[in-house]
């Protein structure tokens, strides 16, 4: 089966198991087949080779990026269906939303699409008492721009040309700058409908970040969670800015891509400089992120990214999700819950989840550092 039939069942499945804004995924299948006589799910073969309940019990939350929301459900699935008695509620909101509650100390971790800021270090020791925050990186993927275009199935675009796009100068499908990178496809006229993030989201910080490195004539602003630029529409979130891409005819916006695979949105193919238009695939943003290097220090393991390579088949505009935890100071009640929820999610089955669902697994060499750090956590 194709992938995009897959995500799209699969999205649909568990679209059913949002509740009241946040994530609760319980024991409970969708299909019979995948049940017990008690009617709990059965566990997958990920969960019952890779999960370490340990001392894992109660309620564990958790908020942030809606980038990694298709993931972590997958995530939740698993462990919650070995884990018995465990409880994992992940609140899809924004990187920004995520890092305040971390620090707020309501939840036991946080997804963010961007490593923490000095201030937001400094701000943590307050909740980690005795440490700080960290970031771990455990999803990575592609940075897809959705388009709806009548009559239009494919698209090359590069960077300076999606700058102009979301900074309201090009206006038309059919300007010069797009035909330029799409000979023998047949542009209409109509006008340009750029979408972007309403809320502070560290997706919009890697596009930004993208765009300021690879195209830093035509994108004056500075990268930053919050859009800086001119013009467009705002919608709320990775789902919301899909959610009208898919819509309106003429749109264009910037979303994690299993929202894409899920809606069967088509995806822009990036003319990076390569000897060929490079498509958003998760194979290819690993080409991408495996050039990273670690920028933190200690514990810490933010990465910095590499947005101008023009390798082949290496896909540059890609984000990389981080966990967010304290090193020391967690509190004694989750510990537990988050080092054995963290520690399967960084393990090769929780990886290979991330492959299978169009995101990229972080590479193994930064992988084998975080589960070090996950087993030092206090």
């Amino acid at each position: 089966m194709k992938l995009q039939r897959k995500n799209m069942l699969r999205a649909s499945a568990l679209g059913a198991l949002v509740v009241s804004g946040a994530l609760v995924l319980t024991a409970c299948g969708s299909d019979d087949n995948t049940k017990t006589a008690d009617g709990s799910a059965k566990p997958s073969a990920a969960a019952a080779g890779d999960i370490k309940c340990d001392d894992a019990k109660g309620k564990l939350l958790a908020s942030g990026s809606s980038a990694q929301k298709n993931a972590i459900e997958l995530w939740i699935k698993n462990y919650m269906a070995a884990c018995s008695g465990v409880e994992v509620n992940y609140k899809s909101s924004s990187s920004g939303e995520g890092i305040v509650a971390f620090n707020q100390g309501t939840v036991g971790f946080a997804g963010s699409d961007s490593a923490l800021k000095p201030e937001q270090v400094e701000e943590s020791k307050k909740i980690c008492t005795g440490g700080q925050g960290i970031d771990l990186p455990m999803v990575g993927g592609p940075v897809a721009l959705g388009f709806n275009v009548a009559g239009v199935d494919k698209l090359n675009l590069d960077a300076a040309t999606i700058a102009n796009i979301f900074n309201d100068k090009i206006k038309k499908w059919d300007d010069e700058a797009i035909k330029k990178l799409n000979p023998g496809v047949t542009l209409p006229s109509t006008a340009i409908q750029a979408f972007h993030r309403s809320d502070d989201s560290g997706t919009t910080e890697n596009v930004t970040k993208y765009l300021k490195a690879a195209a830093p004539d035509a994108w004056p602003h500075e990268a930053a969670k919050k859009w800086a630029a001119p013009g467009g529409q705002a919608a709320s979130g990775s789902a919301g800015v899909a959610a009208q891409v898919k819509q309106v005819d003429g749109a264009i916006g910037y979303f994690e891509l299993s929202f894409a695979s899920a809606q069967g949105i088509k995806t822009v193919d990036l003319n990076t400089g390569a000897a060929a238009p490079v498509k958003a695939t998760g194979e290819n943003a690993s080409k991408a992120i495996a050039a990273a290097k670690v920028s933190g220090t200690g514990s810490d393991l933010a990465l910095k990214l590499d947005y101008t390579t023009k390798a082949e088949g290496a896909y540059p505009l890609v984000l990389v999700t981080y966990e967010v935890v304290c090193d020391k100071g967690n509190k004694a009640e989750t510990l537990p819950t988050v080092k054995s929820f963290l520690n399967y999610a960084a393990s090769d089955a929780g990886q290979k989840v991330l492959l299978e669902n169009g995101y990229a697994p972080i590479p193994a060499e930064i992988n084998t550092k975080v589960r070090e750090v996950i087993n030092t956590l206090g």
